[in-house]
């Protein structure tokens, strides 16, 4: 499956798009404008996006690459 496909299912789950959760994670303080916040750990926003949208850890881990910067919207 692609990053986009992840990303596509993820907004058919949730209705929240890439820029929501970034837009979330940066409220959460979680994420700022460069990406992940220094000392976050990636359990820490696993476990947001399970309690508050349902995602499992591959959904999850697509959502923290995003955040990271590792992954962009639209890469295969």
């Amino acid at each position: 499956m692609s990053f986009q496909a992840y990303l596509d299912n993820i907004q058919s789950k949730t209705g929240k798009s890439p820029a929501d959760f970034r837009a979330l994670a940066a409220k959460k303080g979680y994420a700022d404008a460069k990406g992940l916040r220094p000392g976050v750990k990636a359990g820490e926003v696993l476990a947001w996006l399970k309690q508050d949208f349902d995602l499992g850890q591959g959904h999850g881990m697509a959502i923290v690459a995003l955040l990271k910067g590792m992954k962009k919207e639209g890469d295969r």
